[in-house]
């Protein structure tokens, strides 16, 4: 080192080229992500705060603002979690260890109901079982002479019911792909020593998978906590409150420390639900189990099982896909909810308004206001999926070509971070931020700034997951070639990283686009009559009765997810033809 560099001030010394990339991605992953939980924080250690803590947590009010939305949570949480293993490890084992008629069938099928968001088939739950308890016109079953008590129509049982069928394909997923890696030469030694199938199944196959079970019911655990649509729905109607709904009502209402009191312990709740999984993961003893030989599966014959268990996976399938979907449609199209699949209207689409029906509103295609929730959702969903995945890359950049550096691994820690906090916390963080005026910024609340910021923030851990997996395709040689030759970091990015990154990226900027069109924890908060999008529209319909438009809404918000995710799985298959 030459003696004017020793004499350079320490700072100098520090921001290098090679530091500056990290220390400037760090700056805007604390910016957002990091400084709105400070904020939020800041905001509940305020006098108000304190009285907001006080209220919550040790006053007269205390149990129906925190204890009972608490336990409604954990049995939600726990319920779900405890399902979702069951119907998802059946159908994992059915599906890759078993010799069920139609395997691949049922492995997509059962893939479905995770894309279909929760307030749909929440919508579909009460156009089949509401009942008159809440007023209004009954579902279709009490329409047609079925009696259906309150405990099946409303409150904490038809929640559980729901979430489990949004979330078991969620926990086939993880299973199936750990099942896939039970290597047929543990199982054949087994057989040959004469072990019987109940001590293989509990002496090799659930050791080998217990990973995947913990993180399959961490994360159905944590989506049920987080989840606000399904008990929005058919829980609030009955008061049936859980924490997110609750956090809502107090920000709704103006209690905003309250509303930011709970959004922390929302945040922790879920924080020790994931600290607790990992360090069950981490603590046990791994089995090896993809080697050099035994790759293949050991499928069990099922002999007369094969089709009565091929027709109870199809049905749950069904059940959990094909019919919500039908029933929407069909809601869509009655003029009454008592009869679904008889004299059909156009109305609710197309319908020009002033008329008999639905109070003289006019068809969502008609109406001005659902118009610009569509566009409002198509410009949302395009911009924060092109902002997330140039940022992801960005950071998983960073952190790739720093990798084992203090910076990178900081850096690595804040990408991840909103993993642990939950949608509608998050929103609460941000409106705590950025919900009155910083200098002479002014104040974002309700603006579509805020939600394309928040919405980026949150999605960063898929982003940089993503960014992760397509750089891992590309060598270190090229850009390193183009540095020696005089390309800066932003020539070499632009003219070699993402060229090559490009169908990748785009194929997870197409889910991020899924996940925000049907997102609504997210947006609940953060909606205004200046920025509607379309889930929170169809929830303010479903809210006021009017099912029928709600689930139209509903309807179009699944065909635009629906393509969409054709649309990555084509260039998802064209990723991996190229990389081959």
């Amino acid at each position: 080192m030459s003696m004017p560099e020793l004499a350079a001030p320490g700072w100098r010394r520090f921001l290098t080229a090679r530091r500056l990339a990290p220390l400037l991605m760090i700056l805007i992953v604390g910016v957002l992500v990091l400084a709105p939980l400070l904020r939020i924080l800041l905001a509940t250690l305020s006098p108000a705060g304190i009285e907001a803590w006080g209220a919550i947590l040790a006053s007269p009010m205390s149990p129906n603002l925190w204890w009972r939305p608490l336990m409604n949570t954990l049995i939600l949480g726990l319920g779900v979690s405890a399902g979702c293993l069951l119907l998802g490890g059946f159908t994992a084992w059915l599906v890759v260890m078993t010799d069920v008629p139609g395997r691949r069938i049922l492995g997509v099928l059962h893939t479905l109901p995770f894309m279909i968001p929760s307030f749909a088939a929440a919508l579909a739950w009460g156009t089949l079982f509401r009942n008159g308890r809440m007023g209004g016109s009954p579902g279709f079953f009490e329409a047609n002479g079925f009696i259906i008590p309150d405990w099946l129509a409303w409150g904490i049982v038809p929640v559980l019911i729901v979430l489990i069928a949004h979330y078991y394909s969620l926990a086939f997923t993880i299973i199936a792909a750990a099942l896939s890696s039970v290597g047929a030469d543990l199982v054949e030694a087994a057989q040959m020593t004469g072990a019987r199938r109940p001590r293989i199944f509990f002496g090799i196959v659930l050791p080998v998978v217990t990973p995947a079970l913990v993180s399959a019911a961490s994360l159905t655990l944590a989506g049920a906590v987080a989840n606000f649509a399904a008990p929005a729905l058919l829980g609030l109607p009955v008061r049936m409150q859980t924490l997110s709904t609750r956090l809502f009502g107090m920000i709704e209402i103006g209690q905003a420390e309250r509303g930011f009191v709970l959004a922390l312990l929302l945040i922790a709740v879920s924080g020790i639900f994931l600290f607790l999984s990992d360090r069950l993961v981490s603590g046990r003893r791994a089995f090896v189990t993809v080697t050099g030989k035994g790759g293949r599966t050991r499928r069990f014959p099922l002999g007369k099982w094969r089709w009565p268990l091929f027709v109870a996976g199809f049905g749950l399938a069904m059940l959990t896909t094909i019919v919500p979907v039908v029933v929407l449609v069909a809601s869509s199209l009655a003029t009454q909810t008592g009869a679904l699949f008889s004299n059909w209207t156009l109305h609710f689409w197309l319908g020009e308004g002033g008329g008999q029906i639905a109070q003289g509103t006019a068809g969502i295609f008609r109406n001005p206001v659902l118009i610009g929730a569509l566009l409002n959702t198509l410009k949302l969903g395009v911009v924060v999926a092109l902002i997330t995945m140039l940022l992801g890359l960005a950071l998983a950049h960073t952190i790739t070509r720093n990798k084992g550096t203090v910076l990178a691994n900081i850096l690595s820690q804040l990408a991840f971070l909103p993993l642990l906090i939950p949608s509608i916390a998050f929103a609460a963080a941000y409106i705590a931020l950025f919900g009155a005026p910083i200098g002479p910024l002014p104040s974002l609340y309700g603006s579509f700034t805020l939600l394309v910021m928040a919405a980026a923030a949150h999605n960063l851990p898929y982003a940089v997951q993503c960014g992760r997996s397509v750089l891992g395709q590309i060598s270190t040689d090229l850009e390193e070639s183009a540095r020696l030759t005089g390309a800066g970091p932003l020539r070499r990015m632009w003219a070699i990283v993402v060229p090559l990154a490009i169908r990748g990226l785009l194929a997870g900027a197409i889910l991020v686009f899924v996940k925000m069109v049907r997102d609504l924890s997210l947006v609940v908060l953060l909606f205004s009559a200046t920025s509607p999008v379309l889930s929170m529209v169809a929830y303010r319909y479903a809210a006021e009765g009017f099912m029928q438009f709600a689930n139209a809404i509903t309807v179009l918000i699944l065909v635009i997810c629906l393509t969409a995710s054709l649309v990555a799985q084509a260039l998802q298959a064209r990723v991996q033809k190229w990389k081959e």
